[in-house]
């Protein structure tokens, strides 16, 4: 049996990693040649450039992402998509977003999925499985390697950066498919003709590499093979759908008609996409190249979801938002392993219904501040202006937000604490003026949380564990500190129970 989850962020400053009793073992599973992803550095920015290309000149997702999946049709795969399993009627699985930067954030993470995920049946993973550009020579250390131990199947979702290469090394190890032949190039001149001129070209397959990062992961309880970017398992009472959402969040004509078709029927769902339906306080419903969108079939009683889960935002955030007579689960699983996207910018929720005593997040809004106030101290050399301790950090946003801090805190609100809090992008309360906070969020979510990857614990990385049987379906969110004491036993950060009957 797992064992019993010690005090977690909620509870109180030692439970959330600050004090921490031993630095964790995850170091001394790095390999040798592993190195720190920055994303300060230029060549890592530049070899990410189609995202930037691709809003500026068109996104060719949708059209790639059919010629693979006719590429997989023609080579047998069933037209529905499903992987077929044998899972019994209570089971449990795993799921991480966000995982592939092969350094310690990442590795952090491994001991406690390892020891959560015994008894398991599967894994799946919700987003960017290879940071930054998806490159199928980069899979040894940043998913064979870590994920040795899990001895059981992993499926993926596609995330916006696995699709800068292309998608082919994403394709090669979960579908088993070979590249695609290049295709004509576009009339000059054109946008298309421009975008195809800088667009970063899919790398050359190290053969010898990849055989031996692949035996690294060779036990027959470990293969997997899955039909395409998007699929669908029946998995005992429950079906899981993964879509693939691209490079900017949206799903082609063909996808879509697919997930209508797999989604009909009282079976209940769980949705895995690449992009969060509900996130940061905000709602993106997902458009469907030709009209509608994935959230309006996820809120379609007759398809009975009960939970979406989606990656691509580096935290963990619940919002249940109740649809008619039933209440669906939306999640942000993005904790994985890549740097922390910032959850102290979040405002004072209130969407869909969901007020700020529905919503949670990990890491708390206070313990994110107090992260990001010891690192950019550390890294400005101003450690006296900007370090907080949780408890300074914890009180400011409660005065800023409005919010009662979930752990107790008597700590003054002084103007260096509301300095700091408005330099590192705090909002205010929702009736105050908002032409600082706005931009502040826009420029601390695009540009510096990609810079706020740290190696001291607290880390605040995280995964799920989901427990299902005919009558429930039981979520729970643990916690990756980086510190020994949650190795062993993974604090509970958040958990929910979902009635399947």
């Amino acid at each position: 049996m797992p064992p019993t989850s010690p005090l977690s962020s909620r509870d109180s400053a030692t439970g959330a990693g600050w004090q921490c009793e031993q630095p964790g073992t995850y170091a001394e599973l790095l390999p040798g040649q592993a190195r720190n992803l920055s994303w300060l550095n230029p060549a890592v920015l530049w070899r990410s450039r189609n995202d930037v290309l691709a809003r500026w000149f068109g996104d060719p997702t949708d059209d790639e992402r059919r010629r693979w999946v006719d590429r997989q049709l023609q080579a047998g795969a069933s037209p529905d998509f499903t992987i077929e399993r044998d899972d019994p009627e209570s089971f449990s699985f795993m799921l991480l977003g966000d995982t592939g930067e092969g350094d310690a954030p990442q590795y952090a993470v491994v001991p406690g999925f390892l020891k959560m995920s015994e008894g398991t049946r599967f894994a799946v993973i919700s987003s960017d499985v290879i940071y930054p550009t998806g490159s199928i020579n980069e899979y040894d250390t940043k998913f064979f390697r870590p994920y040795q131990g899990y001895d059981a199947p992993i499926y993926a979702v596609p995330g916006n950066h696995d699709w800068y290469d292309g998608l082919g090394g994403f394709m090669r190890v979960f579908c088993g498919a070979p590249e695609l032949p290049p295709e004509s190039a576009p009339k000059f001149p054109s946008r298309a003709w421009l975008r195809r001129l800088l667009w970063k070209n899919p790398d050359v397959p190290d053969e010898a590499r990849l055989a031996s990062a692949e035996s690294l992961r060779s036990r027959p309880s470990q293969r997997a093979t899955q039909p395409g970017p998007y699929w669908a398992i029946d998995a005992g009472p429950i079906r899981i759908v993964g879509i693939d959402t691209g490079i900017l969040g949206d799903i082609d004509a063909d996808q879509g008609a697919w997930l209508r078709q797999v989604s009909a029927g009282p079976k209940p769902k769980i949705l895995v996409t690449g992009k969060p339906i509900y996130v940061d306080g905000a709602y993106h419903p997902g458009p469907i190249e030709g009209g509608g969108t994935v959230d309006e079939i996820v809120r379609d009683p007759a398809c009975n979801y009960v939970a979406a889960i989606g990656g691509d935002i580096h935290n963990y955030q619940h919002y249940p938002v109740k649809v008619g007579d039933r209440t669906i689960e939306y999640v942000v699983s993005g904790g994985g392993g890549a740097f922390m996207h910032a959850t102290h910018t979040i405002p004072r929720v209130n969407v869909a219904g969901v007020t700020e005593d529905e919503f949670k997040c990990y890491p708390l809004r206070g313990d994110c501040l107090a992260f990001y106030g010891r690192m950019y101290g550390r890294r400005l050399r101003m450690r006296r202006l900007f370090e907080l301790t949780s408890e300074q950090a914890a009180a400011v946003i409660g005065k800023r937000l409005g919010i009662t801090p979930e752990r107790e805190t008597n700590a003054p609100v002084t103007w260096r604490t509301s300095l700091v809090a408005s330099l590192l992008g705090v909002p205010g309360r929702p009736h105050r003026a908002n032409w600082f906070r706005l931009p502040v969020r826009k420029v601390y979510q695009r540009f510096l949380s990609p810079a706020s990857a740290s190696y001291v614990p607290p880390l605040f990385k995280s995964f799920l564990r989901l427990d299902v049987t005919p009558e429930s379906l039981r979520i729970r969110c643990f916690a990756a500190t980086g510190c020994r004491e949650h190795e062993i036993a993974p604090p509970i950060e958040d958990e929910v129970t979902i009635s399947l009957t």
